[in-house]
């Protein structure tokens, strides 16, 4: 393997131990294992030299560190902070309460709705299992705990063609209907006497009775893997954001550099499949809350004096060129696997970048002989946003959205290029370490 497709193997081995927001946070805290973790209910005792994380929620990260020479010169070039994030969340469906329905006393499925906006369909006929968190009641206290079921689980049947012709003329999924797993199949006409939360507890070795919380999702049980006549690309689930993540992740890590004149920030959000509106999402105070901490602290500085010399980069996947319908992409503007970072343009600003922030990404891409390219929608056909602009809203700092060109999005399994995640890790060292 060449140093590109190694980089993508440990993606797909990354999303792989990552069924969850919740899995990919305790992931990375593991990467961060000699960075300091800090508590937001507790006094921040911050150093130069010192690196640090904090984690809101189980499910968001902000981590940091501070250069032992840093200082802030007034004037200089983007001495504040150096700030990249990206989101830990992909379109699921997330388990309801009560969530067992028998049916004709034979078979159990389970009641679920969706969180995001997803590719229905592209759930259906695959392995899927459950994965989240539960909060426990021991001695006591309430604890939290990490669940997955790692084996095959569930499944969501198609109905057949022949019981629904017209299918393949286009057909409108019910999510209360159709979307429903199969979780049990019994012939003593019971349904099954196996619980879905007795699986979750003895898969968190405690009793069902102490279970007091849950946040379970469905995820797909199909492992990422390399295709293509020279495995040229990758697939896999979650490639929306996780992708992203992974990159960020790799390039805040490698770029440790105490002489540095920055602060670096890495961002990690959870929630924006459905808006960023959470104490946790991009559009809360969170990343406000710690940047205002370090300034007040360590820095000693007003914290709009330190935003005014900052930069945040916003990674969020884009919309390749479609190879069977060419004619979505704008004419212009079209991205194609492992043709490099992708700069996200919009001019109502559903994207942030504008002229200042795309030279100066621009020009550590040229600097670094990084393939650089654009992405913009069909001006008759309506595009997402994503965390950029949400942040902006409570920390105001010049901010260019990039991405990784990916088809599929949204799919319980998408496609990307294999050499476009190092690419994103060599932007990011780049960007953290230039002076």
């Amino acid at each position: 393997m060449n140093k590109a497709q190694e980089t993508s193997r440990k993606l797909i081995d990354f999303i792989d131990a990552s069924p969850s927001c919740f899995h990919v946070i305790k992931n990375i805290t593991d990467e961060l294992n000699d960075y300091e973790e800090l508590k937001e209910n507790e006094e921040w005792e911050l150093r130069p030299g010192g690196s640090y994380y904090v984690v809101r929620n189980s499910s968001s990260l902000i981590s940091f560190r501070i250069p032992e020479a840093y200082t802030k010169d007034p004037g200089s070039n983007l001495n504040g902070f150096r700030i990249c994030a990206a989101h830990c969340d992909s379109p699921a469906f997330k388990i309801k309460p009560n969530a067992e329905i028998t049916v004709e006393d034979r078979y159990k499925v389970l009641n679920v709705e969706k969180y995001g906006g997803m590719l229905m369909s592209a759930w259906m006929d695959k392995p899927l299992s459950v994965a989240g968190r539960i909060l426990y009641d021991s001695d006591g206290s309430i604890t939290e705990k990490l669940v997955n079921i790692n084996r095959d689980l569930l499944i969501i049947p198609n109905v057949a063609i022949h019981m629904n012709r017209n299918v393949n003329e286009g057909y409108r999924y019910d999510p209360a209907k159709d979307m429903r797993p199969l979780f049990a199949s019994s012939s003593s006409g019971d349904g099954g006497n196996i619980s879905l939360i007795s699986l979750i507890a003895d898969e968190a070795g405690v009793s069902p009775d102490q279970i007091l919380g849950t946040d379970l999702f469905l995820y797909n049980r199909v492992r990422g893997t390399f295709i293509g006549a020279d495995r040229e690309m990758i697939a896999s689930r979650s490639l929306d954001d996780l992708q992203c993540v992974y990159g960020l992740v790799r390039g805040f890590t490698d770029s440790r550099d105490d002489s540095g004149d920055c602060i670096p920030v890495l961002c990690i959000f959870d929630n924006e499949e459905v808006g960023s509106l959470t104490k946790q999402g991009a559009d809360s105070t969170f990343l406000a809350d710690v940047l205002g901490r370090i300034s007040s602290s360590v820095i000693n500085a007003d914290l709009s004096s330190i935003l005014a010399d900052s930069f945040m980069i916003s990674a969020d996947n884009a919309h390749a060129l479609h190879p069977n319908h060419p004619e979505y992409a704008d004419p212009t503007n079209r991205p194609f696997l492992n043709g490099g970072i992708v700069i996200k343009f919009n001019a109502n600003q559903k994207y942030t970048t504008d002229g200042r922030s795309e030279a100066l990404i621009r020009k550590l891409c040229r600097d670094n002989n990084i393939p650089v390219q654009t992405y913009a929608n069909r001006s008759d056909i309506a595009g997402g946003s994503t965390l950029g602009n949400l942040s902006n809203r409570h920390v105001s700092v010049s901010t260019i959205d990039i991405g990784l060109p990916q088809l599929a999005m949204h799919s319980s399994y998408e496609t990307a290029g294999t050499y476009d995640t190092q690419y994103l890790i060599d932007l990011i060292q780049a960007y953290l370490t230039f002076k």
